[in-house]
């Protein structure tokens, strides 16, 4: 065990919730992760001082035990003084989703799909101490999208209840699969459960439930295709999926059922964490 112990403390402002973390660093590479949380405000600086707080009380650190803080996040522009004497150190966004995820996923390269608000798309890969990120893009569809659209369509805007609701939906009512379509889907070498159309089926008779599911399906099923042709074309088996929309069963359950293109997706544990971790990793390149 490392005799020399530094405390970095990690954090993402989003923009409506903030996340902190912790990692014990030792001297001789032993880094342990303290347990991350989140916190929700409408104000950036209120959440950011309020999740530091309570970390640092319900982790008994004091500010002498804490060697930096890396922050990031599109609230991270709003911290342009010290917190509470400790300077922050602002980490892009994109190159703290990329280490976070292969630190969580224990890979040495990967896709990395980091799924928030909207959802951006990252090759990260070690190269020796360091690891190069790649920006590769993204899409508007994510959680936002998610959560819009079951608001207008079913009048439901809490992660909690549409999780809830989706539990009774049917999908039958909403998409038009391949097997829908073709009698012969099997001999061409589709699946014939592949969706050919989101929506393309929607029943009069379809339930607030097979709305709200529909549209968590169309949204994993999007951003889930996009992962499969980056990797493709990185020539790269391995995706790993952080971010908040990992924590929600029916956009979990595409993931971990689509098997039909060859690409290995990792949902890790802590996963809707990956950005802040590597926020706090960020100098040590792990």
């Amino acid at each position: 065990m490392s005799t020399n112990v530094k405390n970095v403390i990690g954090i993402d402002v989003g923009g409506s919730t903030t996340k902190i973390v912790g990692f014990r660093m030792g001297d001789n590479g032993d880094n342990q992760l303290i347990s991350p949380f989140l916190v929700r405000a409408t104000d950036p600086i209120t959440s950011i001082y309020g999740a530091f707080g309570k970390f640092i009380a319900e982790n008994n650190l004091s500010l002498s035990d804490i060697d930096r803080i890396m922050i990031t996040g599109v609230g991270s522009t709003y911290m342009q003084k010290p917190i509470y004497s400790l300077d922050c150190n602002t980490v892009p966004e994109f190159s703290a989703a990329g280490i976070g995820g292969l630190y969580l996923s224990g890979l040495d390269e990967a896709i990395v799909v980091s799924m928030g608000t909207g959802t951006a798309l990252i090759h990260a890969k070690k190269e020796g101490s360091d690891t190069k990120i790649n920006y590769l893009g993204g899409t508007g569809v994510g959680g936002g999208t998610l959560l819009g659209l079951t608001k207008k369509m079913t009048g439901i805007d809490t992660v909690e209840h549409i999780e809830e609701i989706c539990a009774d939906g049917n999908l039958a009512n909403i998409d038009l699969r391949v097997g829908d379509i073709s009698k012969n889907a099997k001999f061409t070498g589709i699946n014939e459960n592949l969706t050919a159309s989101n929506f393309g089926k929607l029943s009069d008779m379809a339930s607030n439930s097979d709305i709200a599911l529909g549209v968590a399906n169309m949204v994993a099923e999007t951003i889930a295709m996009m992962a499969v042709f980056t990797a493709r074309g990185h020539g790269i088996k391995n995706v790993v999926l952080i971010g908040n929309l990992t924590t929600i069963k029916p956009v979990r359950d595409v993931f971990e059922n689509l098997t039909s293109f060859g690409i290995n997706f990792i949902i890790p544990e802590n996963a809707s964490f990956g950005t802040v971790i590597g926020a706090a990793l960020y100098n040590n390149r792990l």
